[in-house]
């Protein structure tokens, strides 16, 4: 793929790193005490992709994608299952986004976008109780979604967002 989609992918997955940072910290908040730990160590992982996407977009050539004030969440979160609901949904949308980086990207970039992916994957799995079967590929996911390139712009991402039932998830209320 060109410089170009490296670096579209990259800012897209910048994006979604921003946008998980700050529903982490809607869900940390309303989480039971008991997953409290799970909440804060995903929020320092996001972080610290977060931070090595920004030096990754400027060794691309790009400036990076600046963090909203606020981001739309996908449902209110008024409690602690919501927050859980929350934090499987961020860690599918960082999954989807980790998957266009590993198609766009060779080498080490590759190869970290696919370790992002994986730990996304594993998240998610842990929050909802339950895998999907092929995590990151949209196409592919068992509610019959999938990538057809015609999606909207998501406003949690910035990415394009994938057809499907969780496509229009991003119009709910906002912290």
């Amino acid at each position: 793929m060109s410089e170009d989609g490296t670096l579209e992918a990259a800012q897209a997955a910048l994006a979604a790193e921003h946008a998980a940072v700050y529903g982490y910290g809607v869900a940390g908040g309303r989480v039971a005490a008991d997953r409290r730990a799970e909440a804060t160590a995903a929020h320092h992982a996001h972080r610290a992709r977060r931070d090595a996407l920004v030096r990754t977009v400027r060794d691309l050539g790009g400036a990076p994608v600046a963090a909203g004030p606020a981001y739309a969440l996908p449902f209110a979160v008024p409690d602690a299952a919501a927050a859980v609901r929350l934090a499987a949904v961020l860690e599918d949308r960082v999954a989807d986004v980790y998957s266009d980086l590993v198609r766009a990207s060779e080498g080490p970039l590759r190869r970290s976008a696919a370790d992002a992916l994986r730990e996304a994957a594993v998240r998610a799995v842990r929050w909802r109780g339950s895998g999907v079967p092929f995590p990151g590929l949209v196409e592919r996911a068992a509610d019959g979604s999938r990538t057809d390139g015609t999606g909207a712009k998501d406003e949690t991402t910035g990415a394009r967002a994938k057809a499907g039932s969780d496509a229009q998830a991003t119009t709910g209320t906002t912290h």
